[in-house]
Order: C-alpha cells, then sequence, then structure tokens
C-alpha cells in the first residue's frame, strides 16, 4: 500500500500520550527526533527507561507532557550543521490516520525549532508497504489534526507508562514498605527506597531539589511517604519539597501534619460533622478536675497528641488514676487528650483502607485478653469485617477532611453509631492484606497511574525539574 507524505505532516505518538504533533517531514536526515526536556534514565541496567517531558506544542511551553519508554540505545547523531549530539533512543509506534508502524526516535532538545518532531527516512523506510512518497511542494496529504486533542487529554486516565516512584521510609524490608516496592516493580514502574532522615534540600526558586547522598535526586512522576512519627516535622517537609518539584504525592505535607496532631486532627473532624469520641484539652494544671468531668464518670481515655501505634495511649479507670497520669504527662511537658471510653466497643474497632476517595479493604480488630488497645502492635488480632454504608460514608469523609489520598481511618461501633477513633497516614499493610486477601498494595499503583496524569498544564519555572 502506498502512502503519501507532504513536506509538513500531522502525526500521533499514541504510546507516548501524544495524540497530536506536527512534524517535519526530511527525507535528508537519517534518524527521526522528538523534542525533549529533563530527559533522566532510570530503571535497572538490565532494561532501562528513559523519562522525559515534552512541549507538543511550540507556542505553548508551559503546557507539558510527560513520557517514558524502554531504552533502545545511546547513539551519537550529527545534524546537518555538522555538530554531533549523544542521544538517548527509544522505539514507538507513529501514526498517520488509520497507518501505524514503529519507528526509532531519537530525544533531542527542538525547543527553539519551529517543528517539535523531525521524521526522517530511517523511519520512512520502515513502513510496511515501502518507503513513503514524499511531495516537497505540498504539506498535509494525510488526515490533519488538532491540538484540541490536548484539552481532551487533560480531562481523561493519563496514558499508561512506566513511572518512576519514590517511597519515603526509613525501613525498606518491613512488610508494607517491601509490598509497597513489589508491587510497583509488578506493574511495570520503577520504584525506589529513599531513606526519609537523609535527604536535605536546596531551597530556591528556579530549581527547588531533594538531594541525598551526595547527589540531586532525580524527577519524580509519584512519592509515597512513609514518614514515622519520630521525624514527623523533617518528614513531611522533606515531602514539601518533593510536591515543589511537581512530584504527585499521594499524602501532602499538610495533610500528614494534620493527621499527626491528633488535636488538629479532632478539629478539622469536628468542624466537619464527624462522629468522634467526645474529646477535650487544656494546658493549665488548674483545669484537670474539669477536664475530667466533661468525660463524665470515669474510665476515660488519655492520649498523647503524637501516639502511635497504641504507644501513648492510657485507660484510666478511676478520677484519681486519671489524674496521677494527666500530672505525669504535664511533668513530662507532653501535651495530650482527654477522651470519652467508649464502652460498648469491648476492645474492638474497625480499620478501614481508604485509597483514593474509596475504602477498599477493612478489617475488625480485637484486643489481647486484659488490654483495651486493639492495635495489632499492642497484640490485638484481625479479622475480615463486613462494614455498614453508614460506617463507610464516615470513613470516606474522615479521610477527605484531612486531604488523605491514602489512609487508614479507625471506627469504634457505639451506641450512636460509628466515631471516628483516628486517622492514620501511614497505614500498615501487613494486617489489612492477610485479613482482607486483598493486594493492597496494588491498589495504591492503580490510583497513583490514574493521578500521576502525563499532561501539565502549568507555568513552567525557568529551569525546573519535570
Amino acid at each position: 500500500m502506498t502512502l503519501e507524505l507532504g513536506w509538513e505532516e500531522w502525526i500521533a505518538l499514541p504510546a507516548l500520550g501524544l495524540p497530536a504533533i506536527k512534524a517535519k517531514v526530511d527525507t535528508g536526515a537519517k534518524t527521526s527526533a522528538l523534542h525533549a526536556f529533563s530527559v533522566e534514565p532510570f530503571g535497572p541496567s538490565s532494561k532501562p527507561k528513559v523519562r522525559f517531558g515534552v512541549h507538543p506544542i511550540p507556542e505553548r511551553p508551559d503546557f507539558e507532557v510527560y513520557c517514558s519508554a524502554d531504552v533502545l540505545d545511546r547513539r551519537d547523531v550529527t545534524s546537518s550543521n555538522g555538530e554531533t549530539e549523544r542521544r538517548w533512543t527509544i522505539e514507538t509506534k507513529i501514526q498517520f490516520g488509520e497507518e501505524s508502524w514503529p519507528i526509532l526516535l531519537t530525544l533531542s532538545d527542538r525547543g527553539g525549532m519551529a517543528y517539535h518532531m523531525l521524521l526522517g527516512r530511517q523511519a520512512l523506510e520502515a513502513f510496511p508497504g515501502g518507503a513513503p512518497t514524499v511531495v516537497p511542494t505540498e504539506s498535509h496529504r494525510q488526515p490533519e489534526l488538532s491540538y484540541d486533542a490536548y484539552d481532551k487529554l487533560i480531562n481523561r486516565a493519563p496514558q499508561k507508562r512506566a513511572l518512576r516512584i519514590a517511597v519515603l521510609t526509613k525501613e525498606p524490608k518491613i512488610y508494607s514498605s517491601r509490598r509497597l516496592i513489589e508491587a510497583g516493580e509488578a506493574r511495570g514502574h520503577v520504584v525506589e527506597p529513599i531513606d526519609t532522615s537523609r535527604c536535605y534540600m536546596l531551597i530556591n526558586a528556579e530549581k527547588p531539589e531533594v538531594h541525598y547522598d551526595g547527589k540531586a535526586l532525580p524527577s519524580y512522576d509519584a512519592v509515597i511517604p512513609r514518614i514515622g512519627s519520630s521525624i514527623t516535622a523533617y518528614g513531611t517537609a522533606v515531602v514539601r519539597q518533593f510536591e515543589t518539584t511537581g512530584a504527585y504525592c499521594i499524602n501532602r505535607s499538610d495533610a500528614i501534619l494534620a493527621s499527626r496532631d491528633k488535636l488538629y486532627a479532632h478539629q478539622i473532624l469536628a468542624r466537619d460533622g464527624i462522629g468522634m469520641p467526645v474529646t477535650a484539652f487544656a494546658s493549665s494544671p488548674k483545669d484537670t478536675d474539669s477536664l475530667i468531668k466533661l468525660m463524665g464518670t470515669p474510665p476515660i481515655i488519655l492520649k498523647l497528641l503524637e501516639s502511635t501505634q497504641g504507644k501513648g495511649v492510657v485507660l484510666a479507670e478511676t478520677k484519681k488514676a486519671a489524674e496521677s497520669v494527666i500530672s505525669a504527662f504535664r511533668n513530662l511537658k507532653a501535651d495530650f487528650l482527654v477522651q470519652q471510653f467508649v464502652k460498648e466497643a469491648n476492645g474492638e474497632d474497625i480499620r478501614c483502607l481508604v485509597i483514593g476517595g474509596k475504602v477498599v479493604a477493612s478489617m475488625k480488630r480485637t484486643a489481647a485478653p486484659g488490654e483495651f488497645r486493639s492495635n495489632l502492635h499492642q497484640g490485638g488480632t484481625a479479622q475480615l469485617v463486613k462494614i455498614s454504608k453508614e460506617e463507610r460514608e464516615v470513613a470516606l469523609k474522615a479521610a477527605k477532611s484531612l486531604g488523605l489520598g491514602f489512609a487508614g481511618v479507625d471506627l469504634l461501633r457505639s451506641e450512636t453509631g460509628p466515631k471516628v477513633l483516628e486517622v492514620n497516614s501511614s497505614p500498615g499493610l501487613e494486617g489489612i492484606e492477610a485479613s482482607s486477601k486483598k493486594d493492597v498494595a496494588d491498589l495504591v499503583f492503580q490510583h497513583i497511574e490514574r493521578r500521576a496524569a502525563s499532561a501539565i498544564k502549568r507555568r513552567r519555572r525557568v529551569g525546573s525539574a519535570a
């Protein structure tokens, strides 16, 4: 089948998420070239990939599309003016109307050129029907496309591609971190664990960077923060820095901070009308009696503001015991909450795992004999549970109120309906995967793939990373 082309044509590179781009057809050039910036290799040396940005519309440098592809080669290419440049080479399908075939494509900075795509004779000769006839006096012999295609691109699911993803964790070998890495790699992504405490930051207007081990980290499509409570302040500063580089963070820094500050989290939940155990907070020792009276008849719960995994949570059976614990906390200069004890919960709570605005799994946790805390780290056990529509709605509303894309929402079943006990921004995966039999780690990456969109429409700072 004969294919006729003009000296300029509209083409599509569907595998790269580029539905429309103008190309100059140049039979005098051997290789084809695509304008690319922020070109960065990633992945294992046995199967390297490359990530890069494209300005498909020459007149719109603010509009960027990010792509990734397997690397075929890195070769020297000599331009028509005699300059030699080493370029990454990839293979992808080119499409003219109904016709498409794979071509080799080199990545080069063509930002100052009228055409951000050059189609050389090597690509033309690869056409299955024989090299197309090029009519040098005509243009657009094939169906014309439009840059309007990118308006639709913004509003639809991004092109499936290999993503470069960082997992911020001090413990890459624990179950949750390991499962995230395994699940991401199984879906074709490159997932890199990074010790949050060893990151340091270059903060400037031109090119904000995160540094690690003596060099700047590359651009990431997405970041999964697994920030330990011991480094909340520094860890969220690192997440905030990744946000400035344009990476999609499944949990943003402000949401993590809000979830870790139990007083602030409860204030947000109360503001949004979300049920929780009656909670009180005071600073002055003179208000101890009044604080306890607000809870009614003991027992009551006393909880450090930054407690985690059930640590720093105390059950006071009597008023005198509550006074003693409060006195001890004050002597330690520790901030704490006083909270109503929901007796009818019987040492059980419900953990709802929320990913991207959906409850994807749930489990019932039961405290060990003689223990009131149901946390698995405190010896509790977990089993599959079916939650009610009301419980599902409360869990979703709580995660949304705190701005978390990935959260463990803990609920108590009380006589007056579900009460939010806590919202965890770094939920563990082991218990929920074992009890629900669901591949929760895989669901995390499905969400990231939907959100780490390839097209980003924004004003690009000079020299900023992708």
